[in-house]
């Protein structure tokens, strides 16, 4: 069936008006359709298709009389709304007109209103007359307040004076505000000139104020009404203070004051200045440590006074001993600061330390039993800082140096002049020589370590370096001094008179050293010798030993010069005035402990052999026939059996000569047959590494009965088996020197081609 151009109208706004409807149809048929086609394409379910066609029926309706339900209620409400709509209209048109009539009624009253506008201007100055009129009498008073004030002041009536001072900077302050709002900037100059005196009483007051506070430690104990009154009146200020701090439209002239800080401040001041100036200070060892104690005995009392007094007249908030700690801690930081920079001698420095290190946090300080546990000074970080500390100790440790430095000399000099004394060197308790010079340097060192380990670990570390550096130095000056006496003593042998007897005393000391320096050590589980000092002990024990064996020496060489002679092989004493030499000096040796004692005779063992092969080899003597060499090989074996047997009753083991050498010479010298020297001179090389080429001709020059065919065979068998010295071998030959064979006539005198 065809439509029409109206029904078309009609239908299209509603197609447009409601997409959805046409949507939600297209989805129901879809899921009808689908459920249907689900449905004949099982067959079983057709025999439910009866009560499904009823449960939709009921469905149907159900939803049919909601719709309606909902459409009645929608209807019921556009209804009402309409009603409200029309009653409104109605409202606004009455409004309207009241409006219009209003309007004409203000336009008829314009002129009634000029009228009202001068009444309320003659108002305003009404108000104002009326205000004036009321702060006239204040103003008329002004002055005379001033005055009474002042009087107030004078007499320390502090509140009552500082009421009427806020009374009168309330009425100037009121009539500058008024000022201030209406602009007349030009008055305010008029109003401040009239309270000029104003300043003079804030002045006045506040110079009381300020000098109850410097005073405050004292008022709490004789006069707290007074200090708690300055208290009072700064808390006033500062309440006004905040108050306009918080409104700031308007701030009077000489606000904020500040006089809380001010307190502080001059609190701070005060404490500065009572005890920490430096100007006129005593920085010597007994005058700091006097101005220490005082500070120590003042600072404590003055906490106390604060702790159990002034606590008790400031509010809480303030928080005052916490505050006058701080201000103690850091004005004795500045002080402490300020002497560090004077030039401090060494006791000055030590106490310095020990105070700040020490004194400061003990229980007599600020850990004070009647201190604690409110007092803490924990959280105020070091008195001084630890770069400082270590600066200090650094300096200190300069002063104990040089200190160190002045005593050892001034030991070594008065050791240096005992040596010539015309008597002998103390001794001690079993007869070793010594003398007072280690005991008085272990003792400066030991106790300078001992007192620096009363400040810390790290001050006795750094005096104990210092002090084996000095040791080390004091030994090298002892040694110079040493080799002078040995000088003086080479050009008058009688000077000193008892050489001997003070080098041995001068090896004890030096063994005597040795074996104290461990005990200086800080740490005892780690007490060794540094490897410097050690070998600075040892130079000056080697030194010592070398000028003794060097006095044997000059005593064995007027015997030595005599052999090998005739008169030497045909059996003089000659061996036997060594051996009583050797005796002497033995006995001599024998005032010096056994380690250096041992060590002397094992030296002077080898010197005897060196001068006994040195003589020998001098070239002196050659042996002209068979019966020669046997009266040599006998002298031989005499002297070195007499020498061996000597130093094995002084206590020398065999194991430990070198005499043996000389019993080894005496075979290359016995052997009958000289054809066989290679091998025997080859044994005596391989038990004798340093023998050289010279020797070994010295010693077949010294035989008398050796052709060059033989000489030159041993001289070319000892280049084919060169020997090597171990480690372990202690040279005889090669400190012999052996003269230079003559040369040609026609080589000295320069003519042969």
């Amino acid at each position: 069936m065809g439509m029409s151009a109206e029904d078309e109208h009609t239908v299209n706004p509603k197609d447009e008006e409601w997409p959805e409807a046409e949507k939600a149809e297209k989805l129901a048929r879809g899921a009808a359709l689908k459920w249907a086609s689900g449905v004949f394409y099982r067959p079983e379910k057709l025999e439910a298709l009866g009560q499904y066609r009823s449960r939709e029926t009921q469905r149907n309706s159900s939803i049919q009389s909601r719709l309606k339900s909902t459409v009645q209620s929608y209807l019921e409400g556009v209804s009402a709304g309409l009603e409200q709509l029309r009653s409104a209209a109605e409202e606004v048109q009455n409004v309207c007109q009241d409006l219009g009539a209003a309007r004409w009624a203000l336009l008829d009253s314009a002129d009634h209103f000029q009228v009202l506008q001068q009444m309320r201007a003659l108002m305003a100055e009404h108000v104002q007359l009326a205000s004036v009129v009321k702060v006239l009498p204040q103003l008329f008073s002004v002055h005379e307040v001033f005055s009474h004030t002042l009087q107030l002041l004078h007499e320390q009536h502090l509140l009552e004076a500082h009421a009427e001072l806020m009374m009168l900077e309330h009425l100037r302050d009121d009539i500058l505000f008024q000022l201030h709002l209406r602009g007349l900037s030009s008055a305010q100059a008029t109003v401040l000139s009239y309270f000029s005196g104003l300043q003079e009483l804030n002045e006045s007051l506040a110079k009381q104020l300020w000098g109850i506070v410097g005073r405050s430690l004292q008022l709490v104990q004789e006069d707290p009404v007074l200090f708690v009154s300055a208290v009072r009146i700064i808390e006033r200020e500062e309440k006004i203070d905040d108050a306009l701090l918080l409104d700031a439209t308007f701030l009077p002239p000489g606000r904020p004051k500040g006089w809380r800080q001010k307190f502080y401040h001059i609190l701070q001041e005060t404490i500065t200045g009572s005890h920490f100036h430096t100007a006129c200070m005593d920085t010597t060892g007994p005058g700091l440590s006097r101005h220490l104690a005082a500070l120590q005995r003042d600072v404590v009392a003055e906490l106390h006074v604060v702790k159990d007094l002034m606590v008790q007249c400031v509010p809480a908030h303030y928080n005052i001993l916490s505050i006058c700690t701080a201000m103690y801690h850091q004005a004795l930081t500045s002080h402490l600061q300020d002497i560090l920079q004077e030039d401090l001698d060494k006791q000055a420095l030590f106490l310095l330390l020990e105070w700040v290190l020490h004194v400061y946090h003990s229980p007599e300080m600020m850990s004070h039993p009647g201190l604690l546990p409110e007092v803490d000074v924990s959280a105020l970080g070091p008195l001084i800082s630890p770069d400082l500390v270590d600066q200090t100790e650094r300096k200190y440790v300069v002063k104990v140096k040089a200190s160190v430095l002045e005593w050892m000399q001034r030991t070594l000099e008065v050791e240096f002049k005992e040596w010539f004394r015309e008597e002998e060197p103390e001794t001690d308790h079993q007869g070793f020589f010594q003398s007072a010079l280690p005991v008085i340097v272990m003792q400066m060192l030991n106790e300078n370590i001992r007192v620096a380990s009363l400040i810390t670990g790290s001050l006795q570390q750094k005096v104990y370096s210092m002090a084996m550096e000095e040791l080390e130095a004091f030994l090298g000056r002892l040694r110079e001094a040493l080799v002078q006496c040995g000088k003086e003593h080479q050009k008058d042998r009688t000077i000193p008179k008892y050489y001997v007897p003070y080098l041995l005393a001068v090896l004890n000391n030096n063994l005597a050293l040795s074996s104290s320096v461990p005990s200086l050590h800080p740490d005892t589980a780690h007490s060794e010798v540094p490897v410097s000092l050690r070998a600075a002990l040892d130079r000056m024990q080697r030194k010592a030993c070398q000028l003794l064996l060097e006095e044997l020496l000059l005593d064995l060489q007027p015997l030595c010069m005599q052999l090998p002679s005739r008169k030497w092989l045909s059996g003089s004493q000659l061996v036997s005035s060594m051996c009583e030499v050797i005796d002497k000096y033995a006995k001599d040796f024998s005032r010096v402990r056994k380690p250096i004692f041992m060590l002397l005779l094992m030296e002077s063992e080898r010197l005897v052999t060196s001068q006994y092969l040195r003589a020998l080899m001098q070239k002196k003597m050659v042996c002209k026939s068979e019966e020669e060499r046997s009266q040599l090989c006998d002298r031989l074996l005499q002297d070195a059996t007499q020498l061996r047997e000597l130093f094995c009753g002084l206590g020398l083991d065999r194991s430990q000569q070198s005499l043996e050498a000389v019993f080894a010479l005496r075979e290359l010298i016995c052997l009958k047959d000289p054809a066989l020297l290679s091998l025997e001179v080859l044994g005596f090389i391989t038990k004798y590494p340093d023998v050289s080429d010279e020797h070994v001709s010295t010693l077949l020059d010294l035989r008398g009965d050796v052709s060059k065919e033989v000489r030159h065979m041993v001289l070319e068998m000892m280049a084919q088996h060169p020997q090597a010295l171990p480690e372990s071998y202690q040279p005889i030959f090669s400190m012999i020197l052996v003269p230079a064979p003559e040369l040609p006539l026609c080589l000295r005198k320069g003519k042969c081609a």
